[in-house]
């Protein structure tokens, strides 16, 4: 049952006096339920709560904290049909987007308790001493990795589940040993209430510490500053706009303590064709891309923003193809009212931009809330003078760039922002003869995709999901697969400290049976 109030801790709360409603955007009315804006006193305490909480759930066995994310996983899993309908009535998107993304959510938690129950994850790393060393002797020294401490996580609009109140930030963060306060998306507070209730429930149902995860109820940015503010936490997970994102990394900068802010950001994931591919397979890839620029209604941080190919007649016929084919599928919802009012407006923006052709746009009416898909055109030197035409439309719409050589293309992928991905469709060898325009998109991205789309984000330990900036706010991490456990850790070293007050991941017995580098070769033998 949906309440409206927020989660501090275990308990239901709503002090404030700023409400505030969700919205249906396939019947474009509100929905029902009022939710109660957090007041400061309820954030302060949320905080509290969580810094008392990490003090003992910082050392929790793996085996205890997987027990308590595949719970976390199975009360999902529980709430059923009301978890699905909440999800369709507050975002607009089908069930059947709703049922998978909800596995993803589950696959993200239970992928993380085996992370910790197995335990390597620490890294630990032993150096023996030598006590007789010639000049000095050597310390015993012993690192592994370290929780940060109370993490907050900002819901996203576009994934209501997979990177929201459950998802794989937080979902890291607890396998980490850090608690979560939740900053729930106003755009699914329902939602956000449902899976808190649920990971509330396996808190209990496990023994975690009150306060290992809040769920705070928001509709402008005052919930989010002050959190970010707040002394006790130590860490930030966002995914959204590059304004949002790099909102959150300034104020936390400014802290006297700063604090990592790990944003994923915006992204028009470049796609460079080839002459032969575009030759051989002009017409396919036209229905391929036609059918990855408007899936999710183009709601997707991988959404291919941006096509580029040399001239030639080939990719005159595939920005004909593609035209034609993007205007055979049907417009779909949105996410918000004000989801699909950004994108009318940044969509109009790039459109009077000098040097910009449309060359196709949905002209049928549509429902209220439905985005029209369009596919624009534009010269290589146009784009390379013009850098409004680089940023990102979110939605259905995607630009083909027609450069005059190879040159320019390459010229054209260095000036870019960083990517989430780069994608080359090549036929053949073609791709070997291009080793310079392969470095430079490597450059650019964090993932690159070979004769696909981009759109579809595997979760796996090899699944880089970030970029240069501002793709991401530190490209060495990913906000996807076990490595994302690795943005709320940090290394600590002891040094020559007695074994039986070490952790168990460094002891010389090894009693968890750890994989540990230990003298420089990687072993699970005890040291004698």
């Amino acid at each position: 049952m949906i309440t409206g109030q927020n989660y501090i801790g275990n308990k239901l709360s709503a002090t404030g006096t700023k409400t505030y409603k969700t919205f249906n955007p396939q019947l474009n009315i509100e929905n029902e339920t009022a939710f109660v804006e957090a007041t400061p006193q309820e954030i302060d305490e949320a905080v509290q709560l969580a810094s008392e909480a990490f003090k003992v759930f910082r050392s929790f066995s793996g085996a205890k904290k997987a027990a308590f994310l595949n719970t976390i996983a199975d009360e999902i899993l529980a709430l059923d049909d009301e978890l699905i309908q909440t999800y369709c009535m507050e975002s607009g998107l089908p069930e059947g987007r709703a049922k998978g993304e909800r596995g993803r959510t589950i696959g993200q938690l239970r992928m993380f308790a085996n992370l910790v129950a197995d335990g390597s994850w620490v890294e630990a790393s032993i150096d023996t001493a030598i006590p007789d060393r010639e000049p000095a002797p050597k310390p015993d020294l012993r690192k592994m990795l370290i929780p940060l401490g109370p993490i907050v996580v900002f819901g996203a609009s576009n994934f209501p589940l997979a990177y929201s109140t459950a998802g794989g930030d937080t979902a890291a963060a607890l396998a980490a040993g850090c608690p979560v306060i939740v900053k729930s998306h106003p755009m699914h507070s329902g939602t956000g209430e449902l899976v808190a209730s649920a990971v509330i429930k396996a808190a209990e149902k496990t023994g975690m510490p009150n306060g290992v995860f809040s769920n705070l109820n928001s509709s402008g940015i005052e919930v989010g500053t002050q959190l970010v503010k707040h002394p006790e936490v130590k860490g930030v997970g966002f995914t959204g706009s590059i304004n949002g994102g790099r909102a959150l990394y300034d104020l936390a900068a400014q802290r006297d303590e700063p604090i990592p802010v790990f944003a994923e950001m915006g992204s028009v994931n470049p796609v460079v064709m080839l002459p032969n591919a575009l030759k051989n397979r002009g017409e396919d890839l036209a229905k391929t891309y036609a059918h990855s620029i408007t899936l999710g209604t183009g709601q997707f941080c991988t959404n291919p923003g941006l096509l580029l190919a040399i001239k030639s007649d080939e990719l005159t016929q595939f920005i004909s193809a593609l035209a034609n084919q993007i205007v055979k599928i049907e417009p779909s919802c949105m996410l918000h009212p004000n989801i699909i009012g950004a994108y009318e407006n940044k969509k109009a923006k790039m459109i009077s931009q000098g040097g910009l052709r449309v060359v196709s746009d949905f002209e049928s009416d549509v429902q209220t809330n439905y985005a029209r898909q369009a596919i624009t055109t534009v010269e290589g030197h146009t784009f390379l003078e013009n850098t409004a035409l680089h940023q990102e439309v979110f939605g259905p719409f995607s630009m083909v760039v027609q450069c005059e050589n190879i040159k320019q293309l390459e010229a054209i992928i260095s000036k870019l922002e960083g990517q989430l991905t780069g994608t080359l469709i090549a036929d053949d060898d073609e791709a070997s003869k291009h080793p310079s325009l392969i470095s430079a998109l490597q450059n650019r991205v964090g993932r690159l995709i070979f004769n696909g789309v981009p759109t579809g984000v595997e979760v796996c330990p090899s699944m880089t999901h970030g970029g240069p900036y501002p793709a991401s706010t530190d490209s060495r991490f990913t906000a996807v697969g076990i490595n994302s456990i690795k943005r709320w850790v940090r290394p600590f070293s002891y040094q020559d400290w007695p074994n039986d007050l070490l952790p168990n991941e460094l002891k010389n017995e090894n009693p968890l049976g750890i994989s540990r580098l230990v003298n420089n070769n990687m072993t699970k033998d005890i040291i004698s």
